[in-house]
């Protein structure tokens, strides 16, 4: 491939996948983003004072120490699955096209999850389990007799402990914890071929042990009374929701004889043009050569096991059949703009 083609093919690339990394950028200052949400009044719902329906509020103590802070929260949903994919990718197919699109379906997941989270609280606008403990009622109050308690009631000094108490629903903890360590499930269950029809529980334990260590986030969010196990339902499922549809963004149907391999490119297939995915050939073929063009630079005639770019065995052809492209990764169905695609089916 000439250097103009091959310098095109990558330029359409990356132009390609610019809008997504230009979103996930500015996702990744949601920390600021939520904390500057955290300031917003935002909704306070009615509450009653002896209410004996669920646990009772006044004996729901507000706990100053959290058994799952939000530093431990982001390094157990964020830091942990990253590194986790990229331990994996490494030790299974170490590919750089798989950690690009493992790394942009973990962020995706965390955003969507973390934004729809956010903005549910302050719209909501439930009472805490412990909000009595936080409203600090003046002495004596009770109920309205046709009706329930307002914040009026509160004594509380401090805005944040108030206001905070009315963002039980759903559990952030719970919902972020699932959509991160919820991907990395999705990532192992596919890397580990574990809808295989062959029935390993060995990878079934490992494919869903994420899931055990979110579980334990949400349920120590009701041991710390923030929340009713209403929120922390609701949130996990949102969680897995949107982890596994980030997941499916950037990788095949777990059923899929391929699942363990990225899906390729979005820009149209051409042939001749070995730009990206990169991949370490474990077993190059001895009769083949492997020349290696890619936007990371060139590095030709890799020994066994070593690092090399598209590696060119089994033969194109053979990978057409397996439904792959040539660079090992799973083909889309020939990528098109919504342009055509909109036109396409005005024309129909």
């Amino acid at each position: 491939m000439n250097t103009s083609a091959a310098s095109l093919s990558r330029r359409k690339l990356l132009l390609s996948y610019a809008p997504d990394w230009s979103v996930k950028l500015v996702h990744c200052r949601s920390p600021a983003t939520f904390y500057s949400l955290n300031n917003v009044d935002g909704f306070k719902r009615q509450f009653s004072l002896d209410d004996t329906s669920r646990v009772i509020f006044a004996s729901c103590i507000y706990a100053l120490h959290e058994r799952v802070p939000v530093f431990a929260l982001y390094l157990i949903s964020v830091v942990t699955p990253f590194t986790l994919q990229c331990i994996i990718n490494y030790l299974t197919i170490r590919s750089w096209w798989d950690f690009h699109n493992s790394t942009l379906g973990l962020i995706l997941g965390l955003a969507l999850t973390g934004s729809i989270t956010q903005f549910v609280k302050i719209t909501v606008g439930r009472p805490r389990p412990d909000i009595i403990d936080r409203c600090q009622p003046v002495a004596g109050s009770v109920d309205p007799a046709w009706g329930l308690s307002s914040v009026l009631i509160c004594t509380q000094t401090d805005t944040h402990i108030l206001r905070d108490g009315f963002r039980s629903f759903p559990s952030g903890h719970s919902s972020m914890s699932f959509a991160g360590l919820g991907f990395l499930a999705f990532y192992l269950a596919g890397k580990l071929h574990l809808f295989d029809h062959k029935g390993h529980v060995g990878k079934a334990w490992v494919s869903l042990s994420p899931f055990a260590g979110a579980a334990l986030v949400a349920i120590s969010r009701t041991m710390d009374y923030r929340h009713h196990w209403h929120d922390v339902v609701a949130g996990s499922l949102l969680g897995i929701i949107m982890a596994f549809f980030s997941y499916r963004q950037y990788y095949p149907d777990l059923a899929n004889k391929l699942c363990h391999l990225p899906f390729g490119p979005r820009i149209k297939h051409e042939p001749n043009h070995q730009v990206l995915p990169v991949h370490f050939s474990r077993h190059p073929s001895s009769s083949s050569h492997h020349t290696a063009v890619s936007a990371f630079g060139g590095n030709p005639h890799p020994s066994s096991g070593q690092y090399t770019d598209n590696p060119e065995s089994p033969s194109f052809s053979a990978l057409e059949l397996e439904g792959r492209h040539f660079d090992s990764t799973v083909a889309r169905p020939d990528p098109e703009s919504l342009h055509e695609l909109w036109q396409e089916d005005g024309e129909a």
